[in-house]
């Protein structure tokens, strides 16, 4: 049987039907990365239907180079965190054009792949500190919350205290939090895709009620990607500015440890791990995956493609191989045909998702030793000025800067690697001259 050959399914205890109720489970509960990804980078200028395509092309093809590569249960996609410093910061802050930011991706996954192919791989996962690593991640989380309460206006710019409650009376801020309070109460009930049926439930109110238009149709052709098909390519050449620099750089870094900890996290939920050594079986090719799948969704026209953490929900009712990522790529191709739904798909719809990711993301803050000062001051400060900033770059910054500097004080200065002094130097260097 091909499958079994490609898969081992009764090596890994499992079966087609195990594995396809997995990838299904998977891609209900990250399907919302379809209306979400268009709405964040929608806001640069790019086409709102071309980034749905992108988003699309670029999950069929990390999550098949998964399956059929690595033989890993993890799907893949243009990820969150990632798609909101891409539009907020790099483009919005910033002001550099999506087309060069797209180029920037493109850089940050080549260096992805050129990493993974080498012995410096675990090496230099090793070396970025755990707590950084966690609060970096728990950072991203408050940083898309809180997109998700301004975007939806919820929260509002207030010239007194910096923000304040926004008009609770509008119909549009009624349905936000109407769809906020759902979503929640269906991810705690351990809904599949409680995501995804609170944003559904969320669009379907608004139509009632009149707070968003009716979509023109439900099915259509795929759209067409060109408009920003290949521009990370033609625009390598605007590379040339030390801002770029830290561009790619938080590209790659964030997109490193993310990729990485989502497959270690999920391999432990599969039993992949072995016991013996701690290592997880087939990550080099995992990684490898999630590099070119960055690369290539760079060239389709989108942000940093990265392993979902959604994925140890089909772990959990059973996938354990490849072949539950190739279901979910199958899927992601179906859902290409209902790109006119994207219509309903409003702020007020999305904010949900935005922020009972960023809820989830916050958890890691549990890893974190906050009884070590030492070690607690750059993982607030990371944190903090992530959400303050309104910067994921310049809170990892922040944080990257006071590490070797509290470590130092405490005496624990042989704790710090070369990697962290030298990004030190290299972040304080942008605050000097960029920032």
């Amino acid at each position: 049987m091909i499958l079994e050959q490609l898969f081992h399914l009764r090596e890994n205890r499992t079966s087609v039907r195990r594995e396809l109720i997995g990838g299904l489970t998977t891609f209900l509960a990250m399907s919302y990365i379809l209306a979400v990804n268009p709405e964040l980078l929608g806001s640069t200028g790019m086409s709102k239907t071309a980034v749905f395509t992108a988003t699309i092309l670029a999950a069929i093809v990390g999550c098949l180079l998964m399956g059929l590569v690595a033989n890993f249960p993890v799907a893949l996609a243009p990820g969150m965190g990632l798609n909101a410093f891409f539009t907020y910061t790099v483009v919005q802050e910033w002001h550099i054009p999506w087309q060069t930011a797209l180029a920037g991706v493109f850089v940050a996954g080549i260096l992805f792949i050129l990493l993974t192919l080498s012995k410096l791989r675990d090496k230099l996962i090793n070396l970025i500190p755990s707590a950084l690593k966690y609060a970096v991640s728990a950072g991203i989380g408050l940083f898309i919350a809180f997109s998700g309460l301004q975007t939806s206006g919820i929260i509002v710019a207030n010239k007194s205290n910096a923000v304040a409650l926004g008009n609770l009376h509008s119909p549009t801020v009624l349905l936000a939090i109407f769809g906020i309070i759902v979503g929640i109460m269906l991810v705690t009930a351990n809904v599949t895709g409680g995501i995804f049926w609170g944003m559904f439930i969320t669009a379907a109110v608004g139509m009632i009620f009149g707070i968003i238009p009716l979509p023109t149709g439900i099915i259509s052709g795929v759209p067409s990607v060109q408009p920003i098909f290949g521009q990370a390519v033609t625009h390598l050449g605007n590379i040339n500015s030390f801002q770029m620099i830290i561009v790619i750089l938080t590209f790659f870094i964030i997109g490193l440890f993310d990729t990485s900890g989502t497959l270690v996290g999920v391999a432990t939920e599969a039993g992949m791990v072995d016991k013996e050594s701690g290592e997880v079986k087939g990550v080099g090719k995992a990684l490898f995956s999630g590099a070119l799948a960055t690369t290539l969704g760079a060239v389709f026209g989108t942000s940093p493609t990265t392993a979902y953490v959604e994925s140890t929900s089909g772990v959990a009712v059973g996938a354990r191989t490849g072949l539950s990522s190739v279901f979910v790529a199958l899927l992601f191709a179906i859902a290409a045909f209902f790109s006119p739904i994207l219509t309903v798909i409003t702020s007020a719809v999305t904010a949900s998702a935005l922020i009972i990711v960023g809820i989830l993301m916050l958890s890691n803050v549990q890893y974190i030793d906050w009884t070590k000062f030492e070690i607690a001051v750059p993982a607030f400060f990371t944190m903090i000025m992530t959400l303050l900033t309104y910067s994921i770059s310049e809170g990892l910054a922040v944080g990257f800067i006071f590490y070797p500097i509290t470590m130092t004080v405490k005496g624990r200065w042989r704790e710090v690697n070369a990697l962290m002094w030298t990004m030190m130097v290299v972040f304080i260097l942008y605050f000097a001259f960029v920032a």
